[in-house]
């Protein structure tokens, strides 16, 4: 008969099966069997995601002459300040409105005269033929009034003049608000002083409804005119639109904002 009795591993037989000496687990790292029939713990919920902070935008530097642009405000800080007032436009406020009010008897505030709007037009002949010119005008008149100008287009064919329709023949710009009196200020002290042989404004240019033109013969008066990047000398048109109904009103308004207008001092009588 086989022996059925299980031999016993003799002692200082290794056992391919034990774990070797030294590797044995410990036991605060052995998690206990959960009992049957527990249910699972949920999982400990992940940390929130820091914020990631706004990488900074790596700007091309200005080329040398140009300014830098300026910064942008920072979120949650102070607004900007306001720009002050014009100085001629509280000038008219404060001491030209009531003293017309007073020359003319004038009881509602809303009949007292104002200047609505400045217009400035520059006019190019050969503009389809040297387009560069056209280029220049406009970029003296941004300089001389601190805005865009519009390319003025021509309305209609004429043969005689070889003009096509919607040829660029000009440019114009339209002064409101506070541009409107600062363009008027430096106009005043600044611009017409510069005049050659300036003897004063003419009187006989209003249009009979309240509104003065008067054209100049060459943009250098401006001193926002550079001399050695001037191409080609040309005037221009200014007019002066204002809410009066009549000429002599609007000439007490612009008499009183400082216009200098001439004086028409008589002739010497001459000895009979």
């Amino acid at each position: 008969m086989a022996d059925t009795k299980e031999r016993k591993p003799e002692e200082g037989t290794p056992n391919p099966g034990a774990m070797p000496r030294g590797d044995e687990p410990k036991a605060a790292d052995v998690a206990p069997p959960a009992p049957p029939g527990a249910a699972e713990a949920p999982a400990a919920p992940a940390p929130p995601p820091k914020p990631k902070q706004k990488e900074k935008q790596k700007g091309k530097k200005p080329a040398e002459g140009k300014p830098a642009a300026p910064a942008e405000p920072e979120e949650g800080g102070p607004p900007p300040e306001p720009a002050p007032p014009p100085r001629l436009h509280d000038y008219y406020a404060q001491r030209v409105r009531p003293k017309l009010a007073q020359q003319f008897g004038l009881t509602n505030a809303h009949e007292i005269p104002k200047l609505v709007k400045i217009v400035l037009n520059v006019g190019m002949g050969d503009a389809s033929k040297n387009p560069k010119a056209l280029e220049a005008a406009v970029a003296e008149l941004a300089a001389i009034t601190g805005q865009q100008p519009v390319v003025t287009r021509a309305k209609k064919s004429i043969a005689n003049f070889n003009l096509r329709q919607g040829v660029a023949i000009g440019c114009s710009v339209t002064l409101r608000g506070a541009r409107m009196y600062e363009f008027l200020d430096r106009l005043i002290t600044v611009a017409v002083p510069r005049m050659r042989d300036f003897r004063g404004l003419p009187t006989k240019s209003f249009d009979g409804r309240g509104n003065y033109t008067i054209g100049l013969k060459e943009q250098m008066i401006f001193p926002e005119i550079d001399y050695d990047k001037v191409e080609r000398i040309h005037g221009m048109d200014i007019t002066f639109v204002t809410s009066a109904r009549r000429d002599d009103t609007a000439m007490a308004l612009l008499k009183e904002m400082g216009m200098p207008f001439r004086v028409d001092v008589p002739p010497p009588a001459t000895a009979a």
